[in-house]
């Protein structure tokens, strides 16, 4: 017997998974309102130098009579120079700007256009000017939180379950989301944004894994999309947070505050009875079982469901020393499925984060760039849904990332001028990276074993936060080399297209737990591959 008969017999598709999937709805809405808040909370406004004499005007001044007379705010200079010797007055537009002594830095300050925003990290600390690349610094040490949560989490829930990983992210994550909204200086508000990935990423490891080992077969791909659509909506939701609070502390709290509702909510959803069976913890499977059976008004016999049933379907006990991540690479079989993976998800998100960080490069309102990004983001995964159901993981997974790629290039020849045809290739290759970011979920949490999933996953992640690190480097070489980055965020997909083909087809495929048996089908592919292209539909309805 099989985990999936377990799973039918106390009901796969009933009360119970439909509440799970609920309950992880919600803290999904935040997740990007976290990976991209500062879109809008580390927006640069215009500035220009703060005069130091008393009693001078403190607001902004950028219409004021001086503008007419030569100060051009837009002007570098005016923002980060002024005339030595002459506190408040700006190197005039016909000022030798070059020679010694006739300009000096800002000494005493800025004043900031507080029309759009009343508050940024920006304007409360002045990164502008020499600071202004510390904005970037702590968007990147997030993604470096992302990355080690990543490499910590991963291992973590595969040693001590996905119900304990889960509550523990979503702790970490309002504690020090609600930190950083408090932090008196730029170096503590680092710190607590850091230590916030390293939740978020626990929970974006924990959320789709223990979704995926309570649903049936069927209803993996619908339940991965739907937690995608809930992310991708989340977008949205943010664009609407950041244009009602303008204050970037409020705006944090309002990120922030609901993981506290969400930690005590988690706690109903018992832990992967997949994991305990796994683990050899079959006393607490059958209790959860049991559970889930009253939940979804299933009936079991005396029989059905007892401790030898459960024995016999965990296996024999586990090796020491297992669930490392070299255990994803010391088989032939594991180490294809994690190069290959590997490879999808750094140009995935490489590519996504370096268009999704860049909002500003439209010349359009940031928060309906925000808004159109995540309703392109909606339509693309719903096409995707749909494509996974009849064409496969494989191809869909494939063909998302070279059409994604061949869009990004298809903009390099296009004149500067023709902003809407750059744009409408902008917005395409961003949706197939969407819909490749949905398919790379799925596919990964199905093509690894249950002994080492969160490990694998964890692992791909970590390659995905770098990815997201590296993706601000590749911005700033535009400066530049104005064509480079759509070079390599085109490139870099197609590359990765090509290696997804050579991944296993997982549509309508069990979920495996252990190594030895993606082994094992590896080498049954190898043998029989003429026998199962005829007999695919077969063995699909009666595999076990």
């Amino acid at each position: 017997m099989a985990f999936g008969d377990l799973l039918e017999k106390v009901g796969s598709a009933g009360p119970f998974q439909l509440l799970c999937v609920l309950l992880l709805t919600a803290p999904a809405l935040l997740i990007a309102s976290h990976n991209l808040v500062q879109n809008f909370s580390a927006a640069s406004p215009e500035h220009q130098c703060r005069p130091p004499l008393p009693g001078a005007n403190a607001s902004w001044v950028g219409n004021t009579t001086a503008a007419h007379e030569g100060i051009f705010l837009a002007l570098h200079s005016a923002r980060c120079w002024r005339l030595a010797g002459t506190p408040g007055q700006h190197p005039r537009l016909n000022s030798s700007l070059g020679r010694a002594g006739e300009t000096e830095p800002c000494q005493d300050g800025w004043y900031y256009d507080h029309s759009t925003f009343s508050s940024t990290i920006v304007t409360e600390w002045d990164l502008v000017c020499d600071l202004g690349p510390l904005p970037a610094l702590a968007q990147t040490l997030f993604m470096a939180g992302v990355l080690l949560g990543a490499l910590l989490f991963g291992i973590f829930s595969d040693r001590f379950g996905r119900q304990v990983a889960l509550l523990g992210s979503l702790l970490l994550v309002a504690v020090m989301g609600t930190g950083a909204a408090f932090s008196s200086n730029f170096l503590t508000y680092c710190a607590f944004r850091l230590l916030s990935g390293v939740g978020l990423s626990g929970f974006l490891l924990n959320y789709i894994c223990l979704s995926l080992e309570w649903v049936p077969t069927k209803s993996r791909a619908l339940v991965v999309t739907w937690l995608s659509y809930c992310s991708t909506a989340g977008q949205v939701v943010l664009a609407g947070l950041a244009y009602g609070i303008r204050d970037w502390r409020w705006l944090q709290l309002a990120i922030s505050t609901p993981f506290f509702v969400f930690f005590l909510c988690i706690w109903w959803i018992p832990e992967s009875a997949r994991w305990l069976l796994v683990n050899h913890r079959p006393a607490m499977a059958l209790s959860t079982l049991q559970r889930v059976a009253r939940i979804n008004g299933k009936q079991l016999g005396r029989n059905s469901l007892s401790l030898e049933v459960l024995e016999r379907v965990g296996g024999s006990p586990p090796k020491k020393g297992t669930c490392s991540c070299l255990d994803l690479f010391r088989t032939p079989a594991m180490r294809r499925i994690t190069c290959c993976l590997m490879s999808v998800s750094f140009s995935t998100n490489l590519a996504y984060f370096g268009l999704s960080m860049d909002l500003q490069a439209f010349g359009l309102d940031i928060f309906l760039v925000q808004t159109f990004f995540g309703a392109i983001d909606i339509l693309a995964k719903m096409a995707c849904a749909l494509a996974l159901s009849y064409f496969g993981r494989r191809a869909v997974q494939a063909s998302s990332l070279i059409l994604a790629g061949t869009f990004l290039l298809g903009n390099i020849p296009v004149p500067r001028e023709m902003l809407m045809v750059r744009l409408t290739l902008v917005v395409l290759g961003k949706g197939c990276l969407a819909a490749s970011s949905v398919c790379s979920y799925l596919y990964g949490g199905e093509l690894f074993p249950t002994a080492v999933r969160q490990t694998g996953t964890g692992f791909t992640t970590v390659v995905a936060r770098l990815a997201g690190m590296v993706a601000p480097v590749v911005l700033v070489a535009e400066q530049q080399f104005p064509f480079l980055p759509l070079v390599i965020f085109g490139v870099a997909p197609i590359v990765s297209g090509v290696a997804a083909c050579f991944l296993p087809e997982m549509h309508n495929v069990p979920l495996l737990d252990s190594i030895e048996e993606v082994e094992a089908r590896a080498r049954r592919k190898g043998e029989e591959a003429p026998v199962e292209e005829n007999m695919d539909h077969i063995v699909h309805s009666t595999r076990i």
